[in-house]
């Protein structure tokens, strides 16, 4: 055991998240300070673990999802979708603010990434809403927050990351995202309704629609809503896998596209540039926390984390508001994807040991790292949103604090209703 060299990495991952170096630069940081300081541990382990971090053939499903979900935008789908969103909830007060939760939700079902659709949603519906009425602070954190239901609903890039690292089914896991992210829907758009009154953010539009009106744009967005169907689905009867889903996704992307005959041939060019930008960023992430949760791994921290819970916490429901805790805690420190792989060999065979089922254990850790992604000071979906509609972080940060008691009931329920998770699961694979 070298706890101190282990202390020491530690201390040297926070410092370099604090001074705003990349992530995985700070992760690589962090484990070569333990393979050069540690006796009889060479720096060749460290290549190996940081190629073979990025080699599960399960993670190929990310480039295929965040392909997919590029195209959707390209062709033209998502101002579709956006459409049949405001015919839906248009009539309502903070129209637009629905429509701003529903596309989150419909978009998370295509392109698995958050930031993607947060930064989408900024450029595409934060101006509008500015236009209508809406502060510039809270439409950005309202865009901020439903980007959250993004990592939720399948196919979320986060749960494949989950199922690859804790060895679980990611099929079980998309079908699971569905009640957390329907739930975290329904609560925006609750919320979205009670601030909208009182502040008097009116309907888009106060006339019915005829059926002439409706159909055109029902019809072609239905297109782009069967995706997520066919997905689940075709995982579920077993005519593909979960990472063969993803090239599904992208065939039936370009068959849609060729349709409506917008996609250009550069905007196919800045699709490949843009999916392979994003797919680059959280490998690099993936292969460091992997390199890193070797150390960790060959350290026993994990058999330790788990004897020292089974040892000291007697109630499975304590120990599960503890990690809850520890997750809100570096969700707001450590990027998403990098946390996942260094805590999940930690945190989830303890859960199992107190009982947890798996794929309900997972949901929960996937929708604190959401919500971490939401919070200062290392929020990523803040800052994203924040540099696209030049919200302060201030503002931000205070028009947020309501989101983030909503976010925490949800995270509640989610914890002590494991029927939101597990009852689909169990309703469809029985």
């Amino acid at each position: 055991m070298h706890y101190d060299i282990i202390v020491l990495s530690a201390v040297i991952l926070l410092v370099f998240l604090f001074l705003r170096f990349p992530v995985f630069v700070s992760l690589l940081a962090a484990a070569l300070t333990y393979f050069f300081l540690t006796p009889g541990v060479t720096t060749s382990i460290f290549a190996q673990r940081f190629i073979a971090g990025s080699e599960s053939p399960a993670l190929l499903a990310i480039p295929l999802f965040v392909f997919s979900g590029v195209i959707m935008n390209a062709t033209g789908l998502t101002k579709r979708i956006m459409n049949a969103c405001e015919m839906v909830v248009g009539r309502r007060w903070g129209g637009l603010g629905h429509v701003t939760v529903m596309l989150a939700t419909i978009m998370g079902g295509m392109s698995g990434s958050n930031l993607a659709d947060a930064a989408m949603q900024s450029k595409m519906l934060v101006p509008e809403m500015n236009k209508r009425g809406f502060t510039n602070a809270y439409s950005s954190v309202l865009t901020a927050t439903s980007a959250m239901i993004t990592p939720l609903i399948p196919p979320g890039i986060a749960m494949i990351i989950y199922g690859s690292v804790a060895n679980i089914s990611i099929g079980k896991l998309f079908m699971a995202g569905v009640g957390p992210g329907l739930l975290l829907m329904v609560l925006l758009m609750a919320m979205n309704t009670f601030v909208s009154h009182r502040r008097g953010y009116k309907p888009t539009r106060t006339e019915k629609l005829t059926t002439s009106q409706v159909l055109p744009n029902i019809g072609s967005a239905a297109v782009a809503l069967a995706l997520p169907v066919i997905i689940i689905g075709g995982i579920r009867i077993g005519v593909f896998s979960p990472t063969e889903a993803g090239a599904v996704a992208i065939a039936y992307a370009f068959v849609v596209g060729a349709f409506y005959r917008e996609m250009k041939l550069g905007d196919l060019r800045d699709s490949i540039v843009e999916t392979a930008s994003t797919t680059a960023g959280i490998m690099l992430i993936i292969a460091g926390a992997s390199a890193y949760a070797w150390v960790l791994t060959k350290e026993k921290i994990p058999q330790s984390v788990t004897q020292y819970f089974v040892d000291n916490v007697s109630n499975p429901w304590v120990f599960m508001l503890l990690v809850n805790v520890l997750l809100l805690i570096v969700g707001m420190l450590i990027e998403g994807n990098a946390a996942m792989i260094v805590l999940v060999p930690l945190l989830a065979p303890a859960a199992e040991a107190y009982g947890f089922d798996p794929i309900h254990f997972g949901m929960v850790f996937i929708f604190n790292m959401a919500l971490g992604a939401l919070s200062p000071p290392m929020g990523t979906l803040m800052f994203v949103t924040c540099a696209i509609t030049k919200c302060s972080l201030r503002d931000f940060i205070k028009e947020a604090v309501p989101f983030y008691i909503l976010c925490l009931t949800a995270l509640m329920l989610l914890v002590f209703f494991p029927q939101l998770t597990v009852g689909i699961v169990n309703l469809i694979w029985t």
